[in-house]
């Protein structure tokens, strides 16, 4: 598109899917075109969320979480709800955050838990591990650890 003599592109934002229009000379970038070291971060940092959502879209998954940078949230919260699937997100400090998503009945089951990993219950931990597809036998090992020295400390 041409302005006043002035050359512009439509630039697609990797992270919005908005369409932007920047100079294209002199090839200056400002907060509407993203640097090139910046869209590389990003999507080098959001490689597994990316495969992640590929995964649960064909079906490999019913239920994913992973742990992102915070500063991504705003992005991956549009990108799960473009693509309407049902999601959790909690703080886990040091700016980092733990995505659920997936079915909307595992979801809705992971927000009855608490937001801290490290404070569920063994009953909680065991039925998180099976929703993400984790090994039943190691899952019930696991759970029986838990149970055990919940019991040992009660005593």
């Amino acid at each position: 598109m041409r302005v006043n003599g002035i050359s512009y592109m439509a630039v697609t934002h990797y992270n919005t899917g908005a369409k932007n229009f920047c100079r294209t000379v002199p090839q200056t970038f400002t907060s509407a075109c993203p640097s090139r070291e910046n869209l590389k971060e990003q999507i080098s940092d959001l490689r597994v969320f990316n495969h992640h959502i590929y995964e649960y879209e064909k079906g490999l998954r019913n239920l994913v979480l992973t742990t992102e940078k915070g500063k991504y949230r705003d992005y991956i919260e549009n990108k799960l709800q473009n693509r309407k699937i049902a999601y959790a997100i909690n703080d886990v400090g040091n700016g980092k955050i733990n995505v659920f998503f997936g079915e909307k009945n595992c979801v809705d089951v992971v927000k009855t838990f608490s937001p801290k990993l490290n404070e569920l219950t063994p009953e909680q931990d065991f039925i998180l591990g099976i929703m993400l597809g984790y090994d039943r036998v190691k899952q019930c090992d696991r759970y029986l650890k838990l149970k055990n020295k919940v019991v040992m400390l009660r005593n």
